[in-house]
């Protein structure tokens, strides 16, 4: 007798479970492979940090909280750029010295964010302090000094209290940054824009920058922003203005490659300033530095502004700066959470059209209708520079900035 047929569909049941257990098991692989590659990225960049105990240093006296009510908490972050060079081929002596402090405000609304530059020869009263490395009580200063000291006798939290103490403002979180995890940040980015007015070669400290604009790569950008007299008229406050165009430049390049949102890019930016950075342990771990990036991605670039604390020459030394009363109106927007005023907002350099680009001529700027973009000089018969214009251009020659 001939064998009765078996219904198709009772066959097609095991292969579609099979399908199923195959493909179950495809998932569940990739799933462990994910998960052990990402705990592996995670650990690599972990291990990566190096952070100290600020608040534990600092102490117990501290200014308050701001007392509003928005999203996020208001959050001051104190960016320390210091000379350190060990491990690295670049010229000078390292003095163990803050270059560059930038207090970084974040609104609690995350809707703006500005960075207030504190020049390295402010004469400051600065607290007693616990020295990070050693554990030494270092006393108080006994008047008027530099505020870079700080950082030389304390490190970080010394220049956190140092800063807390100037301005009566909560400082909680720092970021100290060397000359390496700079060059390396940069890099990672792919290079970031500049506009060097003229030709730089300054043998001392190995810096070599050819004139015009142009994508800087890590090597570049650290010689750009370190430079204090061979573009500048007025050394250091010439540089300080500098490094703000060149953060605000940064930051436009990684908001728009979207570093902060995109995880490979996102990782490779956080492996470069991991490996030289040193932060409190309130920002102890990548997962928290990430998240405090993410967080800039809603903040428009018109609303990241850099700008310098208001200060004036020191009456006792021109090589020294003292503050002025204006001074005492940002540390009361710091405190409050508020926005910058009209008066203090007059010279920001906003990350939406960093100055690091070379801008129009005399003659066919933004008062000229119809002016071009050319960078040779002015059309034959083109217009006088206005005041306005005559003076930004100054502005910009001390600065070691293209107009």
């Amino acid at each position: 007798m001939p064998q009765k047929a078996t219904p198709r569909h009772r066959a097609e049941v095991p292969r579609r479970q099979r399908r199923l257990r195959a493909a179950l098991i495809a998932v569940v692989s990739l799933a462990l492979v994910v998960g052990i590659g990402v705990t592996l990225v995670y650990r690599k960049l972990d291990g990566n940090l190096s952070v100290i105990d600020a608040d534990a240093l600092i102490g117990g006296d501290r200014p308050d909280e701001a007392s509003v009510k928005a999203t996020h908490k208001p959050l001051n972050v104190l960016l320390i750029g210091s000379d350190s060079r060990l491990g690295s081929d670049i010229g000078g002596d390292s003095s163990g010295l803050a270059d560059t402090v930038i207090l970084l405000h974040l609104s609690g609304d995350r809707d703006r964010a500005y960075g207030v530059s504190i020049p390295r020869d402010l004469m400051v009263e600065r607290p007693a302090c616990t020295n990070a490395d050693s554990g030494v009580e270092i006393p108080a200063s006994n008047g008027l000094e530099q505020f870079n000291a700080a950082f030389a006798y304390g490190g970080p939290a010394c220049t956190m209290k140092t800063v807390e103490h100037m301005t009566d403002v909560r400082i909680h979180h720092f970021v100290e940054v060397n000359f390496n995890g700079f060059r390396d940040m940069v890099d990672a980015l792919g290079g970031v824009p500049i506009c060097v007015p003229e030709e730089v070669n300054d043998t001392y400290g190995k810096i070599h920058l050819r004139a015009g604009s142009y994508e800087a790569d890590g090597r570049q950008a650290l010689d750009y922003v370190r430079t204090r007299t061979a573009i500048s008229d007025n050394g250091d406050v010439g540089r300080m203005r500098r490094q703000q165009a060149f953060l605000a430049a940064m930051t436009n390049k990684a908001v728009s490659l979207g570093t902060l949102v995109n995880p490979v890019k996102l990782y490779n930016f956080l492996d470069a300033a991991t490996k030289s950075i040193r932060l409190d342990d309130g920002l102890d771990s990548p997962a928290k530095l990430g998240g405090l990036a993410k967080q800039l991605t809603d903040i428009g670039l018109d609303n990241v502004q850099f700008l310098s604390v208001p200060f004036d020459w020191w009456p006792e030394d021109r090589n020294r700066l003292i503050l002025t009363e204006d001074a005492d109106e940002l540390w009361d927007l710091l405190r409050e959470d508020e926005p910058l005023s009209r008066r203090l907002s007059t010279d920001v350099i906003t990350a939406a059209e960093p100055p690091t680009k070379q801008q129009p001529p005399s003659g066919s700027g933004e008062d000229d209708p119809g002016a071009g973009a050319s960078t040779t000089g002015p059309e034959p018969g083109a217009g006088a520079s206005t005041p306005a214009q005559q003076e930004r251009e100054e502005r910009a020659r001390e600065n070691g900035l293209c107009a």
